[in-house]
């Protein structure tokens, strides 16, 4: 500009007698004295100084209306600055590019966006820093479509090899997750000695997931001499952080004290986050302490990785800290320390927090709601958990994920689907999490066709797959009892991990396939995927309820010798119910007398389930006595012992079990079976005349038992436990709950359809046969779980071999 005004005034100098030129000259040095002293004040933000000597200038060119216009879009006073673009009585190329600029750098990119096609419409000419600003708007907001135009009109504006324009590009492309992209602009620019460019192709790296491609970017920029600055230094300390190379991080640090940005806050506090999310806590603590500033980012890092790594005490330490010393907490600050009490179960503190949260007003952040949402599921207290998710204005799926996974993991699964459902209905997209929480609350209340609308769903949805919800939807069909669809989501799987191996191996188990099992876990091994503590538990149960004795053997021994795990209750229960069941009682006593551990109460009841199975009622009372004292209250060893004494004519010993159940207040939980229809349970207990459709259900009761007896079906008295003759024997065996519910399952399933029956308590051993005739006579697949695993009934046959 004062090269314009110069060239003005030769011009007119030259033109004017010598009178009038004195006066041009002092006309056009008044107009650059006082343009350089407006720019001079614009730039040390004396901006109301600024304005005021603009507002008394008699004549302002275009240079001082673009130096104010700048200074108020720079300064962030964009209304100021809008007005002022408005009064301009031309606008340059120059002047919307400053406005422009302003609306980007301070986040109203959409209006920049419109500035932008304004100015094109109106044919000025756009520059380098105008493409670079609008570009800028174009990564802020994600959007790759408009800045893949801006890149086409750089291309043909010739500013495709602008060192600002492409460094944009760059930036755009990294930050919309187009890596590709970004690298290719940035390999094929042959000067790249600009610390910009390589910072934004190290961020792209990094936010894009790609921690060890941006420590190699960061290597190169270091050996073409590039200098790094506060922006490149936290940026590779970020990747660091989530690929954890806590070495490289350490080099980083050692570079950052020799370019003199150790003491830069930003640097500082990526410095304690990379340090906690690797581990290194107490480098972390030393990075923290030296800070000159208190900044609650950096104490918040330092909170998240205490809470990561397992030192919930030490997080809540800093937090006391941080609140005695009157440091401002934020929204990111108490979600970590409530995961602290999620972990440690301490309620009274938690609550003491939650009052904090309350009186700071920080109850209304989504963020808080939701972790205290999680904090109190978590801790088993679901009323506060609903409280605070009621109060929650705007919920988002994080909200109603942590309710819905509290609620299953607390075993309130039908309460977990009815809030599932209810999110459904509110438009709430759903994410993986709650896919995985929700087909768990379907495996545990084995109701199948929910599972499958819930799949079904997922398929809709458009979620890609992931470890936790196949992994989810192989244990739900496997125990549905559909075994054969969980094999197909198996195969489907491109990755497999040890949860989905056990959950398969498990399946089959519990599905009465015990050979499958080893076949899948030999599959497993060779695929080089090692068995944890719960794959041994579905390998021993499946050797104890198919009798392979020597594979439970081989299998019990390899746990500690081989994989070095650690036998705990669950499997020494299930080697003892397989020695057990297989007649080898004495062999069973003697692994009871020598286990590493306490016996606790599954191991006793597996040797008393294998002492009533066999009538050794010696053993079976020792079994029986230790559970009345680990489990006082519990039926199941009452009632067992009471069979057993019943079963060997003992009628006195089992009415002494039973008053003494009746002193204790000991009730025997009713046995009922049910089966699901048209989305609807109808539930049956023995001898049950409350169905609407009872008649018809004891009219088709009187037909099967007439047709199996002529297939060779004979009452086992065995199990008519009461003290009346063989024809009331008789009758009570054939209204057993499972009966009933097979009966209305012929009534109501299409023929040939699969009727699918579940008990609460273990089939007994008549109802066992009866079942085997029923699918041959009536051509069914008939599907039975009850409390200990499945039973698949076809053409008179038990996939359990009869050894339950």
């Amino acid at each position: 500009m004062f090269k314009l005004n110069l060239g003005i005034l030769s011009f007119f100098c030259k033109e004017s007698n010598p009178l009038n030129r004195r006066e041009i000259v002092r006309y056009v040095c008044s107009i650059v004295s006082s343009n350089r002293l407006l720019g001079e004040l614009s730039k040390s933000g004396r901006l109301d100084e600024a304005r005021k000597m603009f507002d008394t200038m008699s004549d302002r060119d275009e240079f001082s209306w673009n130096t104010m216009i700048a200074a108020y879009a720079n300064s962030g006073r964009l209304a100021e600055a809008r007005n002022l673009f408005e009064e301009t009585p031309r606008r340059s190329s120059v002047t919307w590019s400053s406005l422009i600029s302003g609306y980007s750098r301070y986040g109203c990119e959409m209006e920049a966006f419109e500035l932008f096609g304004e100015m094109r419409v109106e044919g000025k000419n756009v520059s380098q820093y105008t493409l670079s600003s609008v570009l800028r708007g174009c990564s802020a907001l994600g959007l790759l479509h408009i800045g893949e135009n801006l890149h086409g009109h750089a291309i043909k504006t010739g500013f495709d090899s602008n060192i600002f324009v492409v460094t944009a590009l760059v930036d755009m492309y990294a930050k919309c997750k187009c890596i590709l992209e970004a690298e290719y602009l940035f390999e094929t620019l042959p000067d790249r000695k600009n610390h910009v460019l390589w910072t934004s192709m190290v961020t792209g790296y990094s936010q894009s997931g790609n921690g060890f491609k941006a420590i190699e970017c960061f290597r190169d920029m270091q050996a073409e001499g590039v200098e790094c600055n506060q922006f490149t230094f936290p940026s590779i300390l970020t990747a660091c952080a989530a690929v954890s190379v806590c070495d490289f991080g350490v080099q980083v640090h050692g570079s950052i004290v020799r370019s003199g940005f150790g003491a830069n806050v930003f640097v500082q506090s990526a410095l304690v986050d990379m340090y906690a999310k690797c581990g290194n806590l107490k480098s972390a603590m030393r990075a923290l302490e030296t800070m000159e500033t208190d900044d609650v980012i950096s104490w918040n890092s330092m909170i998240v990785g205490c809470v990561r790594h397992g030192f919930e005490e030490e997080a809540l330490s800093l937090f006391k800290k941080m609140h005695a010393t009157d440091m401002k907490v934020d929204n990111f600050t108490y979600p970590s320390v409530l995961n602290c009490f999620a972990s440690i179960v301490d309620t009274k503190n938690a609550k003491s927090v939650h009052c904090m949260i309350v009186k700071t007003g920080f109850e209304a952040y989504k963020l808080v709601g939701n972790a205290l949402v999680d904090m109190y599921a978590k801790q088993r207290h679901l009323g506060c958990a609903f409280e605070v998710f009621n109060r929650v204005v705007d919920k988002d799926v994080i909200s109603w994920t942590s309710l819905i996974t509290g609620c299953s993991h607390n075993s309130s699964y039908e309460e977990a689907i009815k809030l599932f459902r209810d999110m459904r209905t509110t438009g709430i997209c759903l994410d993986q999490f709650v896919i995985a929480s929700i087909l768990s609350a379907c495996a545990e209340l084995t109701v199948l066709e929910c599972g499958k609308q819930v799949h079904a769903t997922f398929i809709k949805s458009g979620l890609g797959s992931s470890y936790s919800i196949d992994n989810s939807l192989v244990t739900m069909y496997a125990k549905c009892g559909c075994i054969e669809d969980a094999n197909r989501v198996f195969n489907l799987m491109q990755d497999r991990d040890v949860i989905t191996w056990t959950a398969l191996i498990v399946g089959y188990a519990q599905n009465g396939k015990g050979k499958d099992t080893l076949q899948f876990y030999d599959q497993m091994i060779a695929s080089g995927i090692k068995p944890d503590f719960i794959t041994f538990v579905g390998l021993l149960f499946a050797c104890s309820h198919a009798g392979l004795v020597e594979d439970g053997r081989r299998f019990f021994l390899s746990m500690k010798q081989v994989f070095g795990i650690k036998p705990g209750p669950e499997h020494y229960a299930c080697m003892i119910d397989l020695l057990g069941r297989s007649g080898k009682l004495e062999e069973a006593q003697e692994l009871l007398d020598e286990m590493d551990v306490k016996p606790d109460a599954t191991v006793w009841k597996a040797l008393l389930g294998a002492c009533r199975v066999h009538g050794n009622l010696e053993l079976g009372e020792r079994a029986a006595n230790n559970l009345f004292q680990l489990e006082p209250l519990n039926s199941v060893p009452y009632v067992l012992l009471s069979n057993m004494y019943s079963a060997a004519g003992k009628w006195g010993d089992a009415a002494r079990i039973r008053r003494l159940m009746k002193s204790m207040g000991i009730s025997k939980e009713p046995g009922c079976s049910w089966i699901e229809m048209n989305s609807h349970v109808h539930k049956f207990m023995s001898e049950d005349r409350g169905h609407p459709r009872t008649g018809e259900i004891y009219s088709k009761i009187d037909e099967i038992m007439i047709l199996i007896k002529e297939a060779g079906y004979v009452p086992d008295m065995n199990f008519a436990l009461h003290d009346v003759d063989r024809e009331g024997k008789e009758l009570g065996l054939a209204y057993h709950s499972e009966k009933l519910a097979v009966a209305f399952g012929l009534l109501t399933q299409p023929p040939g359809a699969p009727i699918r029956i579940f008990k609460n308590l273990r089939v007994c051993g008549d109802c066992h046969t009866a079942m085997k005739y029923i699918s041959r006579v009536f051509l069914r697949h008939i599907i039975l779980r009850d409390s200990n695993r499945f039973h698949h009934f076809r053409e008179g046959k038990c996939s359990c071999g009869d050894y339950w």
